[in-house]
Order: C-alpha cells, then sequence, then structure tokens
C-alpha cells in the first residue's frame, strides 16, 4: 500500500489532515510532518524524512505539501532519497489526503496514484 505523508507548516493542521483521512482510509499508511521540532510554525527536514521512513514500503510514499518552504524542504529530503520510490504530488491538502489514502487503501499504485490525484485539484465544492 502507498504510504501517505502530510507535509504543513503547522503540526497541528498535518495532524488533522492525516486524522480526516485515517476516517475514511483507516489502513492506510499515514504520517503528519508539521511545525519544527520545538513546536514553532515551519518545516522540519527531519520530521519529513522520519514520516517518510515510517510509512514506507516497496509501494512507495506519496507526499502532500502545503506551501512554499514545505514543498521546497521537501525538495532537498526527496534529493537525499534517490534510492526510495517518493513523489511528491500537487493537489489541495484536504482533498488530496482524502483521496490518496481512499485510492491507496484501494491498491493503486504511486505512479496511478499520481495521475488520479490531478482529480481532487477541480473538485467543486459548490455548483452554480
Amino acid at each position: 500500500m502507498v504510504g501517505i505523508v502530510i507535509v504543513s507548516h503547522s503540526q497541528k493542521l498535518a495532524e488533522g489532515v492525516v486524522e480526516i483521512a485515517r476516517m475514511m482510509a483507516a489502513d492506510t499508511p499515514l504520517a503528519a510532518a508539521g511545525g519544527l521540532e520545538d513546536g514553532n510554525t515551519g518545516t522540519s527536514y527531519e520530521k519529513i524524512q522520519n514520516a517518510i521512513e515510517s510509512v514506507y514500503s516497496d509501494d512507495g510514499v506519496a507526499v502532500l505539501m502545503d506551501m512554499g518552504s514545505a514543498v521546497m524542504t521537501t525538495e532537498m529530503v526527496l534529493e537525499d532519497m534517490e534510492d526510495r520510490k517518493v513523489k511528491m504530488l500537487d493537489c489541495p491538502l484536504v482533498e488530496g489526503a482524502v483521496l490518496a489514502a481512499v485510492e491507496s487503501a484501494g491498491g493503486i499504485s504511486l505512479e496511478d496514484l499520481a495521475e488520479r490525484i490531478e482529480e481532487s485539484r477541480t473538485t467543486r465544492k459548490l455548483m452554480d
């Protein structure tokens, strides 16, 4: 099963997104990497690296980020994990996390998940 990592500047936000995704797909390996080690807002190389390692399997890991330095820090982590099957996904954080978790529970491959996650980018909440 593809592991899912949520990277945010906020520990509470990352944990909350994992909580919502877990409600929809309880068996999917999910990890939060939010905030700095001291609890302040920011992104942590070590937290991201540890989160990836905690959910890693031969199926790989999808990483979803909130913005800015979460993306840049994740890119740095992945540069040091070239031997690992890890992919960053560009999508809305909550909608993408839920879709990724459900699809992972269904046995989707990391490559197919990256394609499927594009649908979450255009999901409308309100109809005209």
